[in-house]
C-alpha cells in the first residue's frame, strides 16, 4: 500500500494488489489480487479491476467501470494475459476492458492521455495508442490497433483485426469494417473513406503546405491510375512529405492481406 493512499472502508483490496502512493479508491470497489495500480490512480465508486491487470499513474476511473474481466471470446481456456493501461487516462462511467488472448498476444494495451467516454468498449489484444478519444458507447472488437490521436464517434465499432492510422477520425454511428488510412476521415453507417482529418491535422499544428501536399495525396489516391497499393506505393515519390510517408508506410507494412477503405 502506498504512502498517501485514501481507500474506503466499503472498497474490497484484495491480498497481493500493489496501490501506488497517493491512490484514492472509492466506495465498494474491488481490486483484485494480480493488479498494480500506479501512483495517483482514482477509482471512483463500484470500480472493477480485476486479473493481471496494471493501471499507470494519474488515471482516473469513473463509477461502475469494469477492468480486466476475461475476454468476451468462446476459444479463451483460462490462459495468463493481461490488460496494460498507461498514465493520464480519463476511463468514464461503464466503461469495461479485457484482458489478452494467448493467440492475440496475451495483452491488451492502452497508451497514455486517453479519454474513454461512458459505455465504450476495448475488446481482447487491442493496442490503443496515445491520446486517444473513444465517444460514448463506442467499441473496438478483439486484435485491433488504434495508433496515436485517433478520434472514435459515438456509437461506432471497429470489427476485430481492423487498424485505424494515426489522426485519422471516424464519425458517430459508423461500422468501420477495412483498415483506415493515417489522418482519414470515415462516416456513414457502414464507414466510407470520405476525406482527411484536416480539423485534426491544424489542431496538430500542421502547416498550410504541408496540408496542401496532403490534399493533393488524397486526390491521387482517390484519382489515380492502377490498384490502391499501386497508388500508394506512387505517393512517396511525387510527394515529399512526413505524413504521406507514414500513409504509405501504414498501408505497404501492414501484410498483402490487409483491406482498406478506400477514397470514393
Amino acid at each position: 500500500m502506498g504512502d498517501g493512499s485514501v481507500i474506503h472502508t466499503t472498497a474490497v483490496i484484495e491480498e497481493g494488489a500493489a496501490v501506488g502512493p497517493g491512490c484514492v479508491i472509492g466506495p465498494f470497489c474491488h481490486v483484485g489480487p494480480e493488479v498494480e495500480l500506479g501512483s495517483g490512480v482514482e477509482l471512483g465508486s463500484h470500480v472493477s479491476v480485476t486479473g493481471w491487470t496494471s493501471i499507470g499513474a494519474g488515471t482516473a476511473v469513473f463509477p461502475f467501470a469494469a477492468l480486466g474481466g476475461i475476454p468476451q471470446d468462446l476459444k479463451f481456456a483460462g490462459e495468463r494475459t493481461k490488460l496494460v493501461i498507461g498514465e493520464r487516462n480519463r476511463i468514464r462511467e461503464h466503461v469495461t476492458m479485457n484482458t489478452g488472448t494467448a493467440g492475440g498476444g496475451g495483452v491488451t494495451r492502452v497508451g497514455d492521455d486517453c479519454l474513454f467516454m461512458a459505455g465504450c468498449h476495448v475488446a481482447h489484444d487491442c493496442q490503443v495508442g496515445n491520446g486517444v478519444i473513444l465517444v460514448n458507447n463506442s467499441a473496438l472488437a478483439g486484435h485491433c490497433v488504434v495508433e496515436d490521436r485517433v478520434i472514435i464517434g459515438g456509437l461506432s465499432g471497429a470489427r476485430q483485426w481492423v487498424r485505424i492510422g494515426r489522426g485519422a477520425i471516424v464519425g458517430a454511428h459508423t461500422m468501420v469494417t477495412n483498415d483506415v488510412i493515417p489522418y482519414g476521415l470515415v462516416q456513414g453507417p457502414r464507414g466510407i473513406l470520405d476525406g482527411l482529418n484536416l480539423v485534426g491535422l491544424k489542431r496538430a499544428g500542421v502547416d498550410r503546405d504541408e496540408l496542401a501536399t496532403l490534399r493533393a495525396a488524397f486526390r491521387e489516391l482517390r484519382g489515380g491510375e492502377g490498384a490502391f497499393r499501386e497508388r500508394v506505393r506512387r505517393l512517396p515519390e511525387q510527394f515529399d512529405s512526413e505524413h504521406v510517408r507514414h500513409i504509405a508506410e501504414f498501408v505497404l507494412n501492414g501484410g498483402d492481406d490487409r483491406s482498406f477503405l478506400t477514397p470514393t
